[in-house]
């Protein structure tokens, strides 16, 4: 074998063994694209604005927010899990349809462990009970034994069924005993809008999106529904603080990329993202909407959905709430 063909061998075995090209090292290439699995209003909307934006200051490109909501969040998780695994479509969406989801339903139309990537959480909410200011109701207390009082008047509103607002309050009828019709709506801001038009009368929600009904007289804030007090009101107790013993919730929101994303391309999505979230913009807007900055990496967000999965699916076959 003459030299020139020894040279050509010897550089095309250097050719085969260099490792391929980072998919990191060309994102984004192309539009980015945060579908949203809820209508435009609601924490789930504002965190994939906020990312969309400080994202979009980042890589110097528009990051579109394009809201599907429907089918329980299965269209828009749908639309992410069949979508490239470039990172051009990645999915903003609460903790409910990727832990509580599967076990509510005896069929959905997605796997979210199998055809979803964790890549970082956004923030976690500060939860609290309020009730329509027509509701003669100054406590938890009050508010249980009205409920015993007249069964089946009182209607609490959610973001849907499985989200932490409907399955939460099934979990306080069943610990109190109170008879309280649950009315589901396709998300936080329709069923925001239901509870100041007295068309239900009480709702879990994030602190900041009903605060300054309640300080129009609109609505009533009656205690925290966290596993302690809120930061932004210390004043307020706490759900189980006001007789109802070991019931708390929270609810977090998150961003995911279709499944087998290449494990680079993770973690820049990732550190992209938590300067965004850490830019003092974001931290100013977290303080003001009562967010939690939550501070973990993709392995410890594929923890966190476990330990959540085990506890909604304890919760779900607690309360009955299976659903065909």
């Amino acid at each position: 074998m003459n030299k020139a063909i020894q040279g050509l061998l010897a550089a095309a075995l250097l050719l085969f063994a260099a490792p391929a090209p980072s998919s990191a090292q060309s994102y984004p290439g192309g539009q980015i694209r945060l579908i949203v699995p809820v209508p435009a209003g609601g924490v789930t909307d504002t965190m994939a604005r906020i990312v969309a934006q400080r994202l979009g200051e980042a890589l110097n490109q528009n990051v579109i927010v394009d809201n599907r909501p429907g089918g329980n969040y299965s269209v828009g998780v749908q639309a992410v899990a069949r979508a490239p695994a470039d990172g051009l479509t990645l999915l903003v969406a609460p903790d409910s349809p990727i832990t509580a989801n599967p076990h509510l339903f005896g069929k959905l139309a997605y796997d979210p462990i199998k055809e979803l990537t964790p890549i970082i959480v956004l923030c976690r909410i500060t939860p609290i009970v309020v009730v329509n200011e027509a509701v003669p109701a100054r406590s938890i207390k009050e508010l249980i034994a009205l409920a015993k009082k007249e069964p089946g008047k009182l209607n609490y509103g959610s973001y849907g069924i499985g989200s932490y607002s409907h399955l939460s309050m099934e979990d306080f009828k069943k610990r109190t005993g109170a008879d309280i019709v649950h009315i589901p709506y396709r998300g936080a801001a329709p069923a925001s809008s239901a509870l100041l038009a007295n068309t239900i009368q009480m709702l879990i929600l994030n602190l900041s999106s009903i605060e300054a009904h309640e300080k129009a007289g609109k609505v009533r804030i009656l205690a925290a529904a966290g596993a302690k007090r809120a930061a932004a009101r210390p004043d307020l107790p706490t759900v189980a603080e006001a007789g109802v013993p070991g019931f708390s919730t929270t609810a977090w929101f998150a961003l995911f990329g279709p499944a087998n994303m290449a494990p680079d391309l993770v973690t820049k999505i990732h550190a992209d993202v938590a300067k965004a979230l850490d830019a003092p913009q974001t931290r100013e807007f977290f303080v003001k909407n009562s967010f939690e900055r939550v501070d973990a990496n993709p392995a410890q967000f594929k923890e966190l959905i476990a330990q959540d999965s085990r506890h909604w699916s304890a919760l779900i076959k607690q309360v009955g709430a299976k659903l065909d």
